[in-house]
């Protein structure tokens, strides 16, 4: 049978290669073996392909006609080719009309197929793996039970380990390519076939991992989907709400497999917005709101306050003020409840809320535009449109473009006719039973929430409302180089504050007290000695009232102190006479017993006058923490080497680094097995390739033995790499939209272990040095003398063998110290 291969590409190597090229090749592909559920005919299948090309190549004469025939394809030459094409060709693919007939191939036996696969495969054919591939699975079109490709059974599992592997390896090619619905496509393939036929559970765990991983990169793309592609939308938003629930609600801390932390998730609710409706966010935030959240009560506000101002539904901006009555005892939402009270006609509820709101830059700008008017009304008004036009809407898809006049809401006939019929505030509280809190806890210990999602932020803290875009690495998740001087997205406040009142709910049902003093307020740690009363809100400083949001304590005022335990009661038993005590003792007893309580009264004024930064600095500063007759750390000379100024590398350090290398290599590869030097010295892809050689020869229960000599010839320092030079070029432009008004990019902000890694590092990766300044990079061509031994079983498998060879290194500078990134041999 002939497959479209070629003796080259089995080696992975170009044509011009040369004879020492051709042996290290051959022994490289040997020992990186495939993976360990592949079945040892399989492997061995492999293996004679390998060895084929490698005997082929290595005689002169054989190779030279190979490359006749090898070039006559590349110039599609049809005549040369048809001849060359010789022997039965009776498989199921080789009429296929996808296959280039003038593509270079080679003729294998039957039992030699699977091997072939396994050779695409690891060549990243994947799409040619699953066209030869298919079929023979079940249902297919060809047929195992012959014998003539093996033994069936192990044949028939070996190929859809393959295929299954394909369908994973593509999977991530594609979302790493932005296309992630045909990504998830990939891998549903890949595990369904799993699961029909019962095979391999591990492979099915990672295909089932990034599913999960890729669930919010999904969401994005469907939900950019124009409004017209209804069934991708919803499908979008069904893929959110499973999230959802495996999580527990937005502010929720279960874990969905996703790789998000609570604060990259919240981004992620933030970043989705701007593609949903006012409709859709107002379903999804109700339902959400009903877990109990917080977070998800703030959305629901914003999204029925919005839909009701632009669709003139003055009932929904009722439910908003409803929705915020609920979150008004342990949140200042009173700016928000203004705006509410404002659009509902209730004026007089609308300036007493602005009086009780303690936002100064706000109030700022409403008394500012309302001189000379009786009331706040004029500045409400204006600071109302402005925050509902930018701050508001452009977080609806539907809203984005609308413009806000408030004289248009206001003389719309459905408005003006629910507003006449709205009954007074009083007669609805009397009407309707009491709100019930989000959080079931007792107000002592409710702490109060920072400003709520999308609350007029733009006179709070900037001029017009934007705030960075994080920057997202990867391998960590974490969000840098926002940023240091704009405050936290108000949305990710929120959920923290939610989070730490369930906290200390649960701490405080415990007992009165807590277990740990530093869990207290400040206010609460020392217990007075008189029980002060309650105090009340309306009693709060002016000063107190001015302060922003960020600024205020974490505990309400209003709080009640912690009343001090009660002295226990005094026995009724009289005391014991003491005869035996003299009386000349008791005069200078007591005059020390005063030396003593005096003495403790000024260590205590003086404990009293410093704050508790103070106190724990005097104690750290009374212990000596360093050393200073020797060093911290002691440095090899590796390390010494690898710490220096990158413009002063030389051979000397050059050589210092390869040797690490070759040193890290002799014990990865050596009885030990031992990795962990490579993560010292490699980058990706060596990386994980060296890691893999090293659990193959494990798992073989054999090792080599290594000893070298090196000899750095030259090293040429190069510019630093460009950061644009680092970019993905493959990162898709954002789905178009069918509206006037074009949507943002839906290129998620999400954690870097989310992104398609076959292997985990823990050095610096590709994707971390695009994210970091820009390294400087060397070139190293050194002589190297490598002398192997392989042993199995504890016994030596061959003589040992020396090859003299020439390589040149790629060397990368990162955090301090020199990498190898990439060699060849020369």
């Amino acid at each position: 049978m002939r497959i479209p291969l070629d003796y080259y590409r089995i080696l992975g190597l170009p044509i011009q290669a040369t004879t020492e090229q051709l042996k290290q090749a051959h022994r490289d592909r040997t020992l990186q073996l495939p993976r360990r559920e592949y079945s040892d005919a399989a492997i061995a299948a492999r293996k004679q392909l390998l060895d084929k090309a490698y005997v082929l190549l290595s005689n002169p004469e054989q190779r030279q006609l190979y490359d006749a025939n090898f070039l006559a394809k590349t110039y599609d030459l049809a005549s040369e080719s048809e001849s060359a094409t010789t022997g039965a060709m009776a498989t199921p693919y080789v009429d296929d009309p996808d296959l280039d007939p003038h593509a270079p191939s080679i003729e294998i036996e039957d039992q030699e197929f699977i091997g072939a696969l396994l050779v695409l495969q690891e060549l990243g054919e994947y799409e040619l793996v699953l066209k030869l591939g298919r079929p023979f699975l079940s249902g297919g079109s060809a047929s195992l039970k012959g014998g003539q490709y093996g033994d069936p059974a192990i044949v028939f599992s070996d190929i859809v380990l393959t295929v299954a592997l394909a369908c994973l390896e593509l999977g991530r090619e594609q979302w790493q390519q932005g296309q992630y619905e045909n990504a998830a496509e990939a891998l549903e393939t890949g595990q369904q076939l799993l699961m029909r036929e019962g095979l391999f559970v591990g492979v099915r765990g990672e295909i089932q991992s990034d599913l999960y991983k890729l669930r919010p990169y999904r969401v994005l793309e469907l939900l950019a989907a124009p409004e017209d592609r209804v069934s991708d939308r919803q499908q979008g938003i069904q893929l959110l709400q499973d999230i959802l629930n495996d999580r527990g609600g937005i502010d929720g801390t279960a874990d969905d497999q996703s790789g998000l932390n609570i604060d990259d998730f919240l981004r992620f609710i933030q970043q989705l917005r701007s593609y949903l409706t006012a409709e859709e966010q107002q379903t999804l935030f109700e339902q959400e709101a009903s877990r109990p959240s917080a977070v998800a009560t703030y959305l629901a506000v914003y999204a029925l306050l919005s839909r009701g101002f632009a669709y003139r539904q003055a009932e929904l901006i009722y439910r908003a003020k409803r929705l915020l009555a609920r979150l008004s005892s342990r949140q200042d939402v009173y700016l928000e409840k203004s705006v509410c009270a404002l659009l509902l006609g209730q004026t007089d509820e609308a300036s007493q809320a602005l009086e009780l709101s303690q936002e100064r830059e706000p109030i700022a700008f409403i008394r500012e535009h309302s001189q000379g008017a009786p009331d706040l009304l004029p500045g409400l008004c204006l600071y109302t449109e402005r925050w509902l036009q930018d701050e508001v809407f452009p977080h609806f898809r539907d809203l984005v473009a609308q413009s806000v006049s408030l004289k248009d809401y206001f003389a719309d006939p459905h408005v003006q006719s629910y507003l006449e019929d709205l009954p007074s505030e009083a007669e609805i509280d009397q009407a309707l039973p009491p709100l019930r809190t989000q959080v079931s806890s007792p107000p002592v210990a409710t702490p109060r929430v920072v400003s709520p999602p999308n609350a007029p932020v733009a006179l709070r803290s900037n001029a017009n409302g934007s705030q960075p875009e994080p920057i997202l690495t990867s391998g960590t998740g974490r969000y840098l180089n926002r940023d240091p001087e704009a405050k936290e997205d108000p949305l990710l406040e929120v959920a923290r504050s939610q989070i730490a009142a369930q906290s200390v709910t649960a701490t405080l049902g415990t007992g009165n007290r807590p277990a740990n003093g530093a869990a207290m307020p400040e206010a609460e740690r020392v217990s007075p000695p008189v029980v002060q009363p309650e105090v009340e809100v309306a009693a709060r400083t002016e000063p107190e009232r001015s302060r922003s949001r960020a600024e205020r304590p974490s505990v309400d005022v209003a709080q009640r102190r912690t009343k001090p335990p009660a002295p226990p009661p005094s026995s009724d038993r009289p005391a014991r006479p003491r005869s035996s005590s003299p009386a000349r003792w008791i005069l200078p007893g007591l005059i020390l017993l005063g030396v003593a309580i005096l003495g403790f009264l000024g260590v205590w004024a003086l404990r009293s006058g410093q704050t508790p930064t103070e106190q724990s600095t005097q104690v750290i500063d009374d212990q000596p923490l360093v050393r200073l007759d020797q060093p911290l750390v002691e440095l090899s000379p590796e390390e010494l080497a690898a710490t220096a100024d990158p413009a002063k590398f030389d051979n000397a350090s050059a050589q210092q680094v390869i040797e690490s290398w070759l040193s890290a290599k002799a014990k990865a590869m050596g009885s030990t097995h031992d990795v962990t030097q490579l993560e010292q010295v490699l980058l990706e892809p060596k990386l994980s390739e060296w890691r893999g050689k090293s659990e193959q020869e494990k798992q073989n229960n054999s090792y080599v033995k290594y000893t070298h000599t090196v000899k750095v010839e030259s090293v040429e320092l190069s510019p630093a790499v460009s950061e644009a030079a680092t970019a993905d070029p493959n990162q898709p432009s954002p789905p178009p939209a069918t509206s006037d008004t074009s949507l943002p990019s839906p290129t998620p902000i999400l954690a870097g272990e989310s992104s398609p890694s076959p292997t985990a590092s823990s050095s610096p990766s590709e994707a971390s040095l695009a994210n970091s300044p820009a390294p400087s990079q060397a070139t190293v061509v050194a002589e190297v003398s490598e002398t192997s031994e392989p042993f199995r079983d504890g016994q030596a498998e061959a003589a040992p063998e020396t090859d003299n060879l020439r390589v040149q290194y790629t060397l990368v500078f990162k955090d301090g110290k020199w990498w190898i990134q990439d060699w060849a041999v020369q």
